[in-house]
């Protein structure tokens, strides 16, 4: 097991890269793990037994920290944030490990980023879990600022807004840096191109809870793939899905049969 950090133009990005009982890293299948919003590396991942998960099937395990996030530089300007910055920090990941190719699992915002990088860097990835997104991801939203708003509140208890407040008490949950996730919220992200991805050739599971009332449809946005499938976490939300049994055992089935 490593911990490390490396630097992307001046903002240090935090990431684990283990792999099972000690093995040389390069004898295993490296998967790339991209958190949610206001999460973590730890916090999404190693807290939620995906680690543990991941490295039992003999994958490597490579986990960042998105910039603003967990133990990663936090810049306070929104134009730090743009997802395909955020998506070439993955790819500078691998970069600094020389990993040729890696699978990927993204949740949340992580799935978005996720999303980019698949297309934008197709030669990077091989197949890839987009959790906690859905057919949303292809529309506008006004929901960043709304979110921005309340984590630059000066109390949470003066946010009204449901969404905002939600995310608010969210973010305090860990000890984050509420300017840097407002500058990241605030950044406008752009809706996923849709003919983009119809180009994308990778084999892609969409995952979401059933009761997710953040992503949309995510059995629609699945189908706008060429070899895309869906799975819906039955009984969870947005919060929920992550920790699930049945998240995991999709993951670990569609890895099994598409994985490195």
């Amino acid at each position: 097991m490593s911990d490390g950090s490396f630097d992307v133009d001046g903002v240090r990005i935090a990431y684990d890269d283990l792999a099972p009982d000690g093995t040389p890293d390069t004898d295993r299948p490296p998967v790339v793990l991209i958190h949610g919003f206001a999460s973590s590396r730890t916090n999404n991942w190693r807290d939620r037994d995906w680690y543990d998960t991941l490295l039992g099937a003999n994958r490597r395990v490579i986990a960042l920290d998105c910039r603003g996030h967990g133990e990663s530089g936090k810049p306070h300007e929104p134009a730090a944030y743009e997802t395909a910055t955020m998506a070439a920090d993955v790819v500078a990941l691998l970069d600094h490990l020389e990993i040729e190719r890696a699978d990927l699992l993204g949740y949340s915002m992580g799935g978005r980023i996720g999303l980019e990088a698949l297309y934008t860097y197709p030669e990077r990835f091989n197949a890839a879990v987009l959790a906690g997104i859905g057919s949303a991801t292809l529309s506008e939203s006004d929901a960043g600022d709304v979110i921005a708003d309340a984590l630059e509140a000066d109390d949470s208890a003066d946010v009204s807004d449901p969404l905002g407040k939600r995310f608010r008490i969210f973010a305090e949950t860990s000890d984050n840096d509420l300017a840097a996730l407002a500058a990241c919220a605030r950044t406008r992200t752009p809706p996923a191109d849709w003919e983009r991805v119809a180009e994308i050739e990778h084999p892609v599971l969409i995952v979401a809870g059933e009761h997710d009332d953040l992503v949309g449809d995510s059995e629609e946005l699945a189908a706008g793939f060429p070899r895309g499938e869906s799975v819906v976490v039955s009984d969870a939300d947005h919060l929920t899905t992550v920790p699930d049994e049945q998240f995991s055992e999709a993951v670990l089935g569609f890895l099994e049969h598409e994985g490195l």
